[in-house]
């Protein structure tokens, strides 16, 4: 908060600080103290402690007087915020949410939670970018195209599940889709990250076709390849049945076709068979695709005097209205 004219908020909190004792001054001066009551008798005395009364009253008005001193001063509400005045990079993630995510090899996290968590991050640390996300299952979909809209990637990337989108895993679609909604973005850099445990077996797309077009689009292509062979704890709640599922999951790690495919796209390949590479990741992938961004702060200016002008006049009219209908009857 900020006043345009703060001298009147010093100089009523003065002259209420000084009133008090010009007060007594004058009292001392000019009143003279008469006992109600007959001669020789009990003093009167109001039925409970007026004396109280007033000096609360007192109070209460004195700070309505300067409730309204600082509504003359002009009471401000400053806020600010970040502008950015040149665009960031445009990213895609293209999420693999199959089934076989949820395979319990990233430090005793799911396949699925581990990507999760490293995106959110990552998108965390570039408030500048546009990022959208693209799910992949048996099916593929647009689930938040490229934004800077945090909260709205946030709430869908933290709403979405395990096999939403079906038993398989159309990598060929997703990347075709991610290339669809990148391809009229003039951003630099542009880039498709694709996060995934297997290998292509759903949808008519195959996945080294649909990256060999990132290089005419000017898109960098990640594979990204999370995940282990051999007997995996898997833990599992299909999102149709409700039935959860647990065991051991015979995963059948093949990183040649994913190799294959970020060869065709011109891209870059990793291997993530632990949380800590995964990190690396996606460290490799924030320095890499970093961006030259220029930013400002804008300051806004909210007027508060109403409000404390309504204070101020209520607080002050309550005490006219106590000490005349009330405390007046014994005055």
């Amino acid at each position: 908060m900020a006043f345009e004219y703060l001298f009147l908020v010093i100089a009523g909190i003065a002259i209420l600080i000084a009133l008090p004792f010009i007060s007594r001054m004058v009292k001392d001066a000019l009143v003279i103290d008469v006992p109600l009551g007959s001669p020789g008798g009990t003093p009167f005395k109001p039925p409970y402690s007026f004396s109280l009364l007033m000096k609360i009253l007192r109070a209460a008005e004195r700070i309505g007087v300067l409730v309204l001193f600082i509504a003359a001063a002009g009471p401000l509400f400053l806020s600010s915020r970040t502008v950015w005045l040149s665009r960031g990079a445009d990213i895609i993630f293209v999420l693999d949410i199959s089934p076989s995510m949820a395979c319990l090899d990233m430090n005793s996290k799911s396949r699925f939670e581990a990507s999760r968590t490293m995106i959110r991050e990552f998108v965390t640390r570039r408030p500048g970018d546009s990022i959208g996300l693209v799910a992949v299952g048996k099916d593929a979909s647009i689930l938040v195209p490229p934004t800077v809209d945090r909260d709205a990637f946030f709430s869908r990337l933290d709403a979405l599940r395990l096999g939403e989108l079906g038993d398989g895993t159309a990598l060929g679609l997703g990347l075709a889709i991610a290339g669809l909604h990148i391809s009229n973005s003039n951003a630099a850099p542009k880039a498709v990250v694709l996060i995934t445990d297997g290998e292509n077996n759903a949808g008519s797309i195959n996945p080294a076709t649909a990256a060999a077009v990132f290089p005419g689009l000017a898109v960098n292509l990640w594979v990204i390849a999370v995940g282990s062979s051999g007997e995996i704890p898997i833990d599992y709640i299909d999102p149709f049945t409700k039935v959860r599922r647990t065991g051991l999951f015979e995963s059948r790690f093949n990183s040649e076709n994913l190799k294959h495919i970020a060869s065709r796209g011109n891209g870059i390949y990793i291997g993530a068979p632990s949380a800590d590479m995964l990190i690396d990741a996606f460290a490799m992938l924030d320095r890499r695709e970093l961006s030259i961004q220029r930013s400002g702060t804008v300051t806004q200016t909210k007027p508060m005097y109403p409000a404390f002008v309504i204070v101020g006049s209520v607080i002050i009219v309550a005490v006219r209205c106590i000490r005349r209908y009330i405390a007046g009857i014994f005055l």
